[in-house]
């Protein structure tokens, strides 16, 4: 297995990063539309073989009560969010694929939240969106918030999608037939809190070992905690003491 590790953002200049890892998801275009020129810059300034995966245009998933939109250029509407087939998500949806060919990303995260529950209306919702929307080659994956594998294996099977999860919570109900796992590390477990907490030596071992116990033949792993460029450093010192297949820095 080929295994690209990386960030969820930039939490050290872009040089340092490009110096030390091989990939960055990009948060930005979550919370906000980015200029083409801003991320086609970021293309261009980072190694040709570096990996850019981004998380899709919250108008996409999120509805206009959620408080991510304070922080957006965008001033939300009734439409937006949920993976309804309104004009609003389809247009956030084209907002988003237009960051993937400006960076040539190879993955885009499609993060829902809380409030989209595990219910068969919003089964039959995802399946719907996730059959209708372009993609362009972008592999996409799903990352639902509380619901069971049986749902979330229904809803990637039936449209192609990958199960985006933690490894220390879950191993992936269903990979695409891209064959490209992806996992999002948020620090817990082990960590008892979310977001704050540093992974042990013990720990990314066991990450090693984890990613073994899964069937797929490239495993992109991003880290999401607040150690998470130094996390994602030493797990590349890991994986290479380990003699495993990591995608090493180019810097230019």
């Amino acid at each position: 297995m080929r295994v690209t590790v990386g960030c969820c953002g930039y939490t050290v200049s872009r040089k340092l990063y490009y110096q030390k890892l091989a990939a960055v998801e990009v948060q930005t275009t979550f919370y906000r539309v980015v200029r083409e020129s801003t991320l086609l810059k970021w293309r261009s300034e980072a190694p040709e073989s570096f990996t850019f995966t981004l998380k899709a245009f919250q108008g996409v998933t999120h509805p206009r009560e959620s408080p991510t939109w304070r922080r957006s250029n965008v001033r939300p509407s009734e439409g937006h969010g949920l993976l309804r087939l309104t004009e609003e998500v389809r247009d956030s949806w084209r907002v988003t694929m237009n960051a993937c060919r400006a960076l040539s990303a190879k993955v885009v995260v499609v993060q829902t939240p809380p409030a989209f529950k595990d219910s068969s209306i919003n089964i039959e919702t995802a399946k719907k969106f996730f059959s209708s929307v372009e993609r362009d080659d972008v592999i996409i994956g799903f990352e639902p918030r509380g619901w069971s594998a049986e749902s979330i294996k229904e809803v990637c099977e039936d449209t192609d999608v990958t199960h985006v999860t933690d490894l220390f919570v879950s191993l992936p109900v269903c990979v695409s037939t891209s064959s490209v796992a992806y996992f999002r590390l948020h620090g817990s477990p082990p960590g008892k809190r979310l977001y704050k907490y540093t992974y042990t030596d013990r720990d990314l071992f066991e990450l090693a070992a984890r990613l073994k116990e899964v069937n797929s033949r490239w495993a992109i792993v991003m880290f999401n905690n607040v150690t998470m460029f130094d996390d994602a450093s030493r797990f590349v010192g890991v994986l290479q003491s380990m003699g495993c297949d990591v995608d090493q820095s180019m810097s230019k």
